[in-house]
């Protein structure tokens, strides 16, 4: 057992070495102890802790959002503004203006689909160590949302449902007005609409 290491003061000097020894021995029991407790209690994910862990997450994928989205814009831009545009040879039937302005788009497009795959992975890789926790979490939280959440075949252009995947919950409040929006759909959907 590797324990910290008692320097000799004044009043141990007129101890023997063995009740030193077992002073040191009790220390570094207790120390051993502690760090099994804490341990065994980051073991535990809470649920503030684990909305905040996905709070997080959604932040970092809207961040990397976009910069990929303006990088696919400038990109576009670069790749389809050095072409020729004639006029009087259509691309598919359409001005080649206008294709190529929609080729650009496309691939702003395509960065802001890219861009939260990204932003999770950064995510993923910096948060490695308490991925079985997280993941265990997120089990469990989507069993809920899925026991929770409504019907969507009851669906009506004035009664859409409310976040059906329940991305947009960041903490307790949000969860509970989740599931308070889920009820009032419930009972909307139950009501003959006049």
């Amino acid at each position: 057992m590797s324990a910290f290491r008692l320097r000799p003061c004044s009043r141990f000097l007129s101890l023997p070495s063995r009740d030193l020894s077992a002073i040191n021995l009790r220390l570094s029991v207790r120390h051993n102890s502690t760090t099994n407790v804490t341990e065994a209690a980051k073991q535990k994910l809470t649920w503030p802790e684990y909305l905040e862990i996905r709070r997080n997450k959604r932040k970092w994928e809207t961040a990397i959002t976009i910069p990929c989205s303006i990088i696919g814009f400038v990109g576009g831009v670069a790749y389809f503004g050095s072409f020729e545009a004639d006029a009087s040879k259509p691309i598919m039937g359409i001005d080649p203006l206008i294709f190529y302005s929609g080729c650009t788009v496309a691939c702003m497009g395509m960065g802001y689909l890219v861009g939260p795959m990204i932003g999770a992975a950064g995510w993923r890789m910096t948060h490695r160590r308490a991925m079985n926790l997280i993941e265990a979490k997120d089990r469990e939280f989507h069993k809920r949302i899925v026991k929770n959440r409504v019907d969507p075949t009851a669906q009506s252009a004035t009664n859409p449902v409310p976040d059906f995947y329940g991305e947009k919950i960041g903490s307790l409040h949000q969860y509970k007005q989740w599931l308070r929006d889920q009820a009032k759909f419930r009972r909307k959907a139950r009501l003959p609409e006049e």
